[in-house]
Order: C-alpha cells, then sequence, then structure tokens
C-alpha cells in the first residue's frame, strides 16, 4: 500500500459517523447493509449518510453493488487488511544495534 492511500483511508475513518458506518458494515459481513438500513440505525437522514458512504467507497473502504433495484454497502476486507499491514509493517523489527 502506497502511503497516499493509507492517508485517504484514515482521513475517511477519522469522523465520528463515518468510523460508525464501517464499523457496522463490518459487523454486518460480506451480505452487508442497505442505506435505508444503515439510516434507520444510525438515525442520520439519507443525504447525510450519502455523502459519508461516498467517502468512504472513495476511500476504497466500502464496496456497494446493485441488488435489485437497492444499492448493498459493505466493508472492503482486503482493503482493511492492507491499511492494517500498512500501519504495522515495521512492528516488530530490533533496531540496528550502534556502532
Amino acid at each position: 500500500m502506497e502511503m497516499n492511500t493509507a492517508v485517504t483511508a484514515l482521513s475517511a475513518l477519522a469522523q465520528e459517523t463515518r468510523l460508525t458506518v464501517f464499523r457496522r458494515l463490518v459487523a454486518a459481513g460480506p451480505a452487508g447493509l442497505s442505506p435505508g438500513h444503515l439510516a434507520d440505525s444510525l438515525s442520520v437522514t439519507g443525504a447525510t449518510l450519502s455523502f459519508h458512504l461516498k467517502e468512504l467507497h472513495s476511500a476504497g473502504l466500502v464496496r456497494r453493488r446493485k441488488d435489485g433495484r437497492s444499492l448493498i454497502y459493505s466493508a472492503n476486507y482486503s482493503a482493511v487488511d492492507s491499511l492494517v499491514g500498512y500501519l504495522m509493517e515495521n512492528c516488530c523489527r530490533r533496531p540496528a544495534p550502534a556502532e
């Protein structure tokens, strides 16, 4: 993952409503949720939710698919795995001994 991609994803998650939406989508699993269900469960307007879903989708953190005439959103688990991997990339390396 490139740094710009990581920054975009982290920026998208650095907002309370978007983080809550994303966590709901992670909990929903691959089946995902409709915007109507999300809006009702979060008590946000459709326009507000649409804005936040657009940001998460643009950051690559959620996917959307059509189911008939409805859109279904789900977490993009591979993008999340890449982000976590990027963040943890150097976690267990020991510093080089001083000469």
